[in-house]
C-alpha cells in the first residue's frame, strides 16, 4: 500500500543529465528497500537500480553503472535518481518501486534522450 509519485523526467540531449525525484506517502519509508525501475517502448520493465533502507548500500543496473547515482531521504521519504552522460538507449518511463520487478511502483516520469 501507499503512493509514490516521480517527478523529473523530461527531454535531454544525449550527454545530458537529470534527477529523477520521487515522493513515497502512506507507508513507514525508511523500512523499505527501493528501487528504480523502467521501461522502454515495446520492452519489458527492467529493474535499474536499489537502495538499502539506510541508504548505506546500492547497487546499479551494469549500463547506467558509474552514470546513475541514487540516494535517499528519510526525513523527506523521498528517493532521487541522478543520471548523467545520458544516451538514447536510457529513453524510458521510469519508476520509483517497493519491488525489482515495479508491480508495486508510481505512474513514473518519462525520460527522452534525443538530439
Amino acid at each position: 500500500e501507499g503512493q509514490l509519485v516521480e517527478s523529473g523526467g523530461g527531454l535531454v540531449q544525449p550527454g545530458g543529465s537529470l534527477t529523477l525525484s520521487c515522493a513515497a506517502s502512506g507507508f513507514t519509508f525508511s523500512d523499505f528497500v527501493m528501487f528504480w525501475v523502467r521501461q522502454a517502448p515495446g520492452k519489458a520493465i527492467e529493474w535499474v537500480s536499489h537502495i538499502s533502507p539506510t541508504g548505506d548500500s546500492t547497487s546499479y543496473r551494469e549500463p547506467v553503472k558509474g552514470r546513475a547515482t541514487i540516494s535517499r531521504d528519510n526525513t523527506k521519504n523521498a528517493l532521487y535518481l541522478q543520471l548523467n552522460n545520458l544516451r538514447t538507449d536510457d529513453t524510458a518511463m521510469y519508476y520509483c518501486a517497493k519491488d525489482p520487478l515495479g508491480r508495486d511502483r508510481g505512474r513514473g516520469t518519462q525520460v527522452t534522450v534525443s538530439s
